[in-house]
């Protein structure tokens, strides 16, 4: 492997503790997982493309686990976080210990009426519930591996994630050779993790050893009492810098090289990710990637410094994945204490990005969408010049979609009510220059018609396309070439 070139699972690598905040487990919480579950591989004598898969099934177990953060919050009536981290502690084949967490944590910041109600709904209907929460998270995951490019085995392998060798899990009631054998690993790897970060090293055997035949294949746990006798087994999983310690299981027997084309796909599909934890955010971090795209080309700059900007206003709200949706969907102002808890996303986005080394200028760049010229911004406070120009586009186009998109708390505005907001924060929040040139290209795409011959112009909902008449072909060329140049 070429050391001086930058491959494709070490971006997955990266973004995976974005999996592990919307999780509300520990930092490294995939990447553990990865370290178990591949000793099982090597024990299996898998292939090269065995390995490769079950890598990646490991890494991107928990690819699907933003899109039933809203249902949570809605059903239990509290931090969809702290639910899920408490869930993979429970045996959910144990019908009173799951009672017993359902009654524990309905409604816990609401009155004894509504805690009553939230569990009520889960008396009535638990069974059906869960297979949709499960359903959910599976085949988003499943969606996510497959545009990542990634086999089809990968992608069954996290879809069913969640089936128990005994048939009685919550997902599709398949059991034991049925399930696939990446999923079983991939299950039995987690719960390892969980309980080890928990309850320690003698708990963590204990539980697993108590679900083999229910939860868990018994060829795979009497492997792991093997293996838990290795002491460098153990210590890996309480190190900081985990990532390491992976090479040697990393999938180098076919590394696909991370080119721009590539950073492209993996930060549009993460951005879905991070989008799919609120029904009000649907879509957000491609629009905002496909206005900061139009605001630099319109006003001249490189393509190099695109490359950048363009994944960077993708993920530029990564960290919201470590915000409950308590707080993100709540209809109401938010309190102090709330506030301040939205106000630590750009700070999750920066420490996500910065772990893959190469990345820092787009870290950087994407974690100070919420600064102001005038330094009253989050979360460093930054200021002025301090802002470079790739972060004065994205925050440009971060307001415009927020102002221009329903949220919990307001209807959508009008375009041109929103742009008169933004231009009352021009100097002060927003730079002169690319509020300029956003009008230009408001201006533009409000004139220009949506289908032509050569094809039809995909906008966003917020730029709105009314139809002309052209008696010129030179005209009709004219505008066609202005679009192209401006607007795709």
């Amino acid at each position: 492997m070429d050391e001086n070139k930058i491959y494709f699972h070490d971006i997955i690598n990266a973004l995976s503790y974005a999996l592990d905040l919307t999780e509300g487990q520990p930092p490294g919480h995939s990447l553990r997982c990865c370290w178990i579950g591949m000793h099982f591989g090597h024990y299996l004598n898998f292939s090269k493309q065995q390995l490769h898969d079950l890598y990646y099934t490991l890494i991107l177990k928990d690819a699907g686990c933003s899109s039933n953060a809203a249902r949570l919050c809605e059903l239990y009536g509290c931090d969809d976080r702290e639910v899920k981290t408490a869930f993979k502690e429970v045996d959910s084949q144990n019908k009173k210990l799951l009672a017993k967490f359902v009654f524990k944590h309905c409604g816990l910041k609401g009155s004894n009426l509504k805690k009553i109600k939230h569990f009520m709904t889960f008396a009535l209907k638990g069974d059906k519930i869960s297979k949709e929460l499960i359903t959910s998270r599976c085949s988003r995951g499943a969606n996510v591996a497959r545009q990542l490019g990634l086999s089809e085995d990968v992608a069954l392998g996290i879809y069913n994630l969640d089936e128990h060798y005994n048939g009685k899990g919550l997902a599709n009631g398949l059991g034991e050779e049925d399930i696939p054998l990446y999923s079983r690993i991939a299950l039995l790897a987690q719960v390892i993790d969980v309980f080890f970060k928990v309850a320690g090293r003698q708990a963590c055997i204990e539980e697993v050893n108590k679900r083999s035949s229910t939860w868990f294949d018994p060829a795979l746990v009497q492997y792991f009492n093997d293996i838990s006798r290795d002491e460098n087994f153990w210590e890996v999983l309480t190190v900081a810098n985990i990532e390491k310690y992976l090479i040697k299981f990393q999938p180098f027997n076919s590394p696909i090289p991370l080119t721009p084309d590539l950073l492209d796909n993996v930060a549009e599909v993460f951005g879905q990710i991070v989008d799919a934890k609120s029904p009000f955010t649907s879509g957000h971090s491609k629009r905002v990637g496909y206005y900061a795209k139009r605001l630099a080309l319109w006003t001249g700059m490189s393509n190099e410094r695109q490359r950048v900007l363009y994944p960077a206003a993708l993920l530029h709200d990564v960290g919201k994945l470590g915000v409950s949706n308590i707080i993100l969907d709540k209809p109401s102002s938010l309190e102090e204490d709330e506030w301040n808890i939205i106000k630590m996303h750009p700070q999750y986005t920066e420490e996500i990005l910065s772990r893959f080394l190469p990345f820092h200028a787009l870290s950087q760049m994407a974690a100070a969408h919420h600064e102001r010229l005038d330094g009253n911004g989050y979360f460093k406070g930054k200021k002025g010049d301090e802002i470079c120009y790739e972060t004065r586009i994205i925050t440009i186009a971060d307001i415009f979609d927020a102002l221009t998109a329903d949220r919990p708390y307001r209807r959508a505005m009008p375009v041109n009510e929103a742009l008169k907001v933004m231009d009352g924060m021009r100097g002060s929040a927003l730079d002169n220059n690319y509020m300029d040139a956003l009008h230009e290209i408001v201006k533009l795409s409000e004139l220009v018609v949506a289908t032509y011959t050569f094809g039809q112009i995909h906008l966003p909902p917020a730029l709105k396309l009314h139809k002309l008449s052209f008696s010129k072909r030179g005209a009709k060329n004219e505008i066609k070439r202005r679009i192209l140049g401006a607007i795709i």
